[in-house]
């Protein structure tokens, strides 16, 4: 039997997890299950432990199972990955390592790019509401989105919509290195 601490636990993880994931405030949630924005606090604080009743009401309002709202991860808290589990593409004397990446509840992906003098590469549009940033490590990064390119120093940070055609390029003479992130939500069933 599962340590009751552990359960409470993973119902405020999941719970909170998949209203995030809905993009639902408290409120919302709270209009549409009939548990009152103070119990749905104190759920996803882990500070109580709801009856049967109270997750049905949420997981109904979810659009998922109690099952889902209980279920003990076996994601652990910490995950390293080991630099030989890294992922490398290449193409020409461009190097893209996919550092670590997760799943739920959005799409994450860290990566590490690198590209030598005169390289490019070009992205595809990512699914809508995908955001990408990044961060200039060496070098100086252009970068198009929609025709508009915009140049990013060394110790630079950019953020953008990467749900169109967009461009990395070192039009430098050094080489270019950037670390990048990129969130795309999880598509979602009968919002």
């Amino acid at each position: 039997m599962e340590d009751p601490e552990l359960i409470t636990q993973a119902i405020a993880n999941n719970v909170r997890a998949q209203r995030g994931h809905r993009g639902l405030t408290l409120d919302a949630l709270a209009a549409r299950s009939g548990v009152s924005r103070g119990m749905l606090v104190q759920v996803e604080q882990g500070r109580t432990n709801p009856s049967i009743s109270t997750l049905t009401r949420i997981a109904s309002a979810l659009g998922v199972t109690v099952a889902r709202l209980v279920e003990v991860s076996d994601v652990p808290v910490v995950r390293v990955v080991d630099k030989a589990d890294v992922v490398t593409f290449k193409q020409g004397n461009t190097q893209a390592r996919l550092l670590v990446g997760a799943d739920d509840p959005m799409i994450l992906e860290l990566w590490d790019w690198r590209l030598a003098p005169g390289e490019h590469y070009d992205g595809d549009a990512h699914p809508p509401g995908t955001r990408e940033m990044l961060t200039v490590l060496d070098g100086e990064l252009t970068i198009t989105v929609y025709g508009k390119s915009h140049v990013i120093g060394k110790d630079d940070a950019v953020l953008f919509t990467a749900d169109r055609p967009h461009r990395y390029a070192n039009r430098g003479k050094e080489e270019l290195r950037f670390v990048m992130v990129v969130a795309e939500p999880r598509e979602t069933h009968d919002q």
